[in-house]
């Protein structure tokens, strides 16, 4: 009777909807608009790359999207995913703060990327479509698209950024083991990679160009679509089960809510449902998304209209850049190396809803290490951006006395980056410096 109990209690916490900001919001974001015209995209401008129920989804209305029964049954492999105090950093740090992370590397893929993976291969299943094109940064998105490829039925192919190919060869792997037809990006398959090539042989790419690549061949191909790993507003939608299981675990509410950001998935997915609470007056916390000083779109880029990938192949979004031509350099957060920012939570940024600052790699890699020795968890790259900042805040609060409550995103595990890790032990990574002037020639190509 107690197993059937504490079962019931587990079921109950996976949320049977996905939360859309958007109907909270004081105003709407700008909608994306065609390169072409500069009207706003509709269904049929978005329906080469991708099914109705996501285009739906990314202009939907509605504050509350049911969670279809057959993305549940999948969901239910891994969700709920634990809330954990992390009362060892805690006392490592001597510090009078309350800790909590919630944990998203225990899905398949070792990251928070299935919660949205699943529905985008289920939808695109519904109608009738054989293959998936995407492009993946440090490999957690290729991985999740692939399980989730694999649990319906569909082919896959991924172009993986060139310098996490090099770096990680066992999250390309790990995709092949799923199914997945991986590329190295730049690649000779396409037309926007093999004109890359041509300029750059010894390119690491980026995943703007990733993303040409992958939209190239699913808008060239009949029953093939495309999908995103983040930005989009479903793709956001999708990862908000993160907040509002977070919502029903926490014994308290938090202060101070941190996130990594590259696109905007993983902190869209925690923050959102405790902003809903914010905007309904119901809470105070302050929320804080960290992004790579290496790569720093909030706190350096512009807000402006820019082509999502490289090429230009995409609509034009409104949303924090550094330019679609910015190539970043190649850290080994590879899945924060994107030269924009999702255009929902630009909006919020604007709105003054968050906070933003940054981090560098080495900094982040000595957070992931005393992370690991305290919890036990080899954080991956992109999440030890929030640890970094989750261990500054604490360490403020030793020096002030506050007992904040701080809730983080530990959005994957990093075994598939250890050899990243190595290379910090033996003191050979590097913190690379952004020039301005490679920001400021970047926005001089954005669109006119």
């Amino acid at each position: 009777m107690a197993g059937r109990a504490r079962a019931a209690q587990t079921e109950a916490m996976i949320p049977g909807n996905w939360y859309n900001i958007v109907p909270d919001l004081p105003s709407p974001p700008p909608p994306p608009l065609h390169p072409g015209t500069r009207q706003p995209v509709g269904p049929a401008d978005l329906a080469p790359l991708f099914p109705m129920e996501l285009i739906a989804q990314e202009v939907s209305g509605e504050r509350y999207v049911p969670i279809p029964q057959e993305v549940l049954d999948v969901y239910r492999l891994w969700r709920p995913t634990p809330l954990i105090r992390a009362r060892r950093l805690e006392r490592a740090l001597g510090t009078p703060a309350r800790i909590y992370y919630k944990y998203e590397g225990v899905s398949p893929a070792g990251s928070h990327k299935p919660n949205t993976a699943v529905p985008q291969a289920f939808y695109n299943a519904r109608e009738g479509v054989r293959l998936l094109t995407t492009e993946t940064g440090a490999g957690q998105w290729g991985s999740a698209l692939a399980f989730a490829c694999a649990q319906f039925g569909l082919e896959c192919q991924v172009w993986m950024v060139r310098a996490s190919y090099d770096q990680k060869p066992y999250r390309r792997s790990l995709m092949q083991v799923y199914g997945a037809t991986v590329h190295a990006s730049p690649s000779t398959v396409t037309g926007a990679g093999s004109k890359i090539l041509a300029d750059d042989p010894g390119s690491p790419g980026s995943l703007g160009i990733a993303i040409s690549e992958a939209v190239e061949v699913a808008g060239a191909t009949a029953d093939a679509r495309y999908a995103l790993g983040s930005v989009l507003n479903h793709v956001l939608l999708h990862q908000t089960v993160i907040g509002e299981e977070a919502l029903a675990q926490l014994p308290e509410m938090p202060d101070l809510v941190i996130g990594c950001t590259g696109g905007g998935s993983n902190f869209a997915g925690l923050a959102f449902p405790f902003l809903r609470e914010k905007l309904a007056g119901r809470v105070g916390t302050v929320f804080r998304a960290v992004e790579p000083a290496a790569c720093p779109s909030f706190t350096r880029g512009v807000y402006a209209y820019d082509f999502g990938d490289a090429a230009g192949f995409t609509p034009l979004l409104k949303m924090h850049t550094l330019g679609h031509s910015f190539v970043p350099d190649p850290i080994h957060a590879g899945g924060l190396r994107y030269h924009g920012m999702s255009p929902l939570l630009s909006h919020l940024y604007e709105l003054g809803l968050f906070e933003a600052v940054t981090r560098t790699q080495s900094e982040c890699f000595e957070a992931g290490v005393r992370f690991a020795r305290t919890e036990g968890i080899v954080p991956a790259p992109e999440p030890t951006h929030a640890l970094a900042e989750t261990i500054a805040e604490a360490l403020r609060c030793r020096e002030s006395g506050e007992e904040k409550v701080i809730l983080t995103a530990l959005c994957g595990h990093g075994h598939f980056d250890l050899g990243a890790y190595d290379r910090h032990l033996a003191g050979e990574l590097e913190d690379y410096a952004l020039p301005q002037e490679r920001v400021d020639q970047a926005l001089t190509e954005l669109p006119g």
